[in-house]
Formats: structure tokens, sequence, C-alpha cells
């Protein structure tokens, strides 16, 4: 399973990597509209991401770093985080 992660970061990097080379040089008409619309879909969800996994950030030691990494990667670094022992508590 690390594999099939270690792989979506390396996807999700390619892809700001598509998106941030467009900006500096646009491609072609049709795909440089649908590559900023990939970018900005990309951004406004790993943003949302970052606010749904506001619980399991708090008492990290390092949170500013782990919202960077949420927003460079997504889903494929919020899995590694704990889940907040509240949540377990609360289901005790």
């Amino acid at each position: 399973m690390r594999v099939l992660w270690g792989l979506g970061k390396a996807l999700t990097l390619i892809v700001w990597a598509l998106v941030l080379s467009n900006l500096y040089q646009p491609l072609v008409y049709p795909f440089d509209v649908l590559i900023n619309l990939v970018g900005s879909l990309l951004v406004l969800t790993h943003v949302l991401e970052v606010l749904l996994f506001k619980g399991r950030l708090q008492g990290r030691r390092h949170p500013w770093r782990d919202r960077l990494l949420i927003l460079v990667f997504g889903v494929f670094h919020a899995h590694t985080l704990p889940a907040s022992r509240e949540r377990d508590a609360s289901h005790a």
C-alpha cells in the first residue's frame, strides 16, 4: 500500500509541475485552459482537505509543515496523520 501512496505523491508532484510550467509558458489553446482549470480545482480541494483535517493537525509537533504538505500532496499526506484522540475517546 505504501507503494501506491508514494506513486500518488509522485503523480501529484508531476501535476503541480505541469500546472506551474503552464503558468510560465502556456500550451496551445484548449490545453492551457484545461490545465489551469485542473490546477484551480487541485488548489480548491487541497484547501478543503486542510480545513477537514484541522482536528488531526492539533497537537502535532509541526502543524504548519503538515498543512503545507497537505496543500501539496492532499490526501496522500493526510492519510499518514493519526486520528484525533478526542474522537477515539468519544467512541469508547
